[in-house]
């Protein structure tokens, strides 16, 4: 049996809960909540498939070291306490990331100061020569996490985000991340046995994770990189293995279609489609939100309509009341969830939710609401609703 080792994930506000059922699903153990991270344990075939299954982690830490600290100068004592040729040499560059949630430690720069000055120095007692730090494309990237005085060193295993893909050739302005798009479509309970639709569908990130979700597409697999291909234990065998491990892809029998009222829009989600090898199962057209044909099937619909930054309040209002409308009408019988950072708008919608998530959409607190499109009354639609259940 191959050695298991501690790991963490790193996600979003929001979707702690859907990374660890990923994770259980993958196989991993110990599968922990905490606060946007969950923890587990696993063996370097995890770790790998960690980084190339996981469609709401943003990046896979395989922590070293973890010691109580106070202030900077006493992380750097502990650092230099690392036996760094385990994973570093003098030709070797590496980066640090910081993060520090601490009273104690006014500021996550200085900590990484001291992380490079102790690395270095252990390095230049030894031998005389220091490794360099590099932020572009080092061949080692380390992650500083401090909460409070609980300090932990890690080795970040996915360098580059694991949000980017590799399929996004191009963007339109504030694109929805691809680990949140994907994380809120599992949250919405896709699975890829109806049809999806996005009808705001902007530079197409729901479309293209809609279909990685309904054809089991692991989302990582067009990245040029992770970062533990540099490490001194990566088994090259192994990963080529499960990188080319086509088994558990699936079929998909439904339509995923999306539309936008940008020109622009609609041509770059049609680019980044095509470079994700999906344009068979996406379909994309120029048209406003009040141009949709009733729809003669049902499915999911997850959108993510602009917030206000480049749209006066009376047009966006009219936006959201528009977009109420056309759900209303245009797809009885369907699910919608609409995200926004503002609730005035989605108020508008002119629905009662019948769920409510609180998720982090960069830096915007949001909120991501479900609407059922219910022929007929409500009252008609619940008593229906509970009788099934029955």
């Amino acid at each position: 049996m191959k050695q298991e080792f501690q790991m963490a994930a790193k996600t979003f506000r929001g979707l702690e809960e859907v990374l660890a059922k990923e994770l259980v699903n993958l196989g991993a153990n110990n599968v922990s909540i905490e606060r946007r991270v969950v923890s587990f344990t696993g063996d370097q075939r995890m770790l790998y498939k960690a980084n190339l299954y996981c469609r709401t982690a943003s990046r896979i830490l395989k922590p070293i070291v973890s010691f109580k600290a106070t202030n900077a100068d006493e992380v750097y004592e502990q650092v230099k306490l690392i036996d760094w040729s385990q994973y570093l040499d003098v030709k070797k560059t590496f980066a640090i990331d910081a993060t520090v949630f601490s009273e104690e430690f006014r500021h996550s720069k200085f900590v990484t100061y001291r992380v490079k000055d102790a690395i270095a120095d252990w390095f230049m007692e030894r031998e005389n020569k220091r490794p360099s730090i590099r932020l572009d494309n080092p061949d080692l990237f380390l992650n500083v996490h401090i909460s409070h005085t609980q300090c932990t060193i890690s080795l970040d295993s996915s360098g580059e985000s694991l949000h980017k893909r590799g399929y996004r050739d191009a963007q339109t302005e504030a694109p929805i991340n691809e680990a949140l798009a994907a994380g809120m479509l599992l949250l919405a309970g896709w699975d890829g046995k109806s049809n999806f639709i996005d009808p705001m569908c902007g530079s197409g990130t729901f479309l293209i994770e809609a279909a990685l979700i309904a054809l089991n597409i692991p989302p990582c697999i067009y990245r040029q990189s992770f970062a533990f291909e540099k490490w001194t234990d990566f088994d090259k065998e192994l990963f080529e293995e499960l990188y080319n491990d086509d088994s558990l892809e699936r079929p998909f029998e439904f339509k995923i279609m999306g539309a936008d009222v940008s020109p622009r829009a609609v041509k770059i989600a049609q680019e980044n489609i095509k470079a994700a090898g999906l344009h068979k199962y996406i379909t994309v057209e120029q048209r406003s939100i009040s141009d949709w044909e009733p729809q003669a099937e049902t499915g999911l619909i997850v959108t993510n309509p602009p917030y206000g930054e480049r749209l006066l309040s009376d047009d966006l209002f009219g936006l959201y009341a528009q977009l109420g409308e056309t759900l209303k009408h245009k797809f009885t019988g369907s699910t919608a969830w609409v995200i926004s950072s503002h609730v005035d708008c989605l108020q508008r919608v002119g629905l009662r939710p019948s769920a409510k998530v609180k998720l982090l959409n960069g830096a915007l607190d949001c909120e991501f609401w479900k609407y059922e499109l219910f022929r007929g009354k409500r009252q008609e639609f619940v008593v229906k609703k509970m009788n099934r259940r029955d």
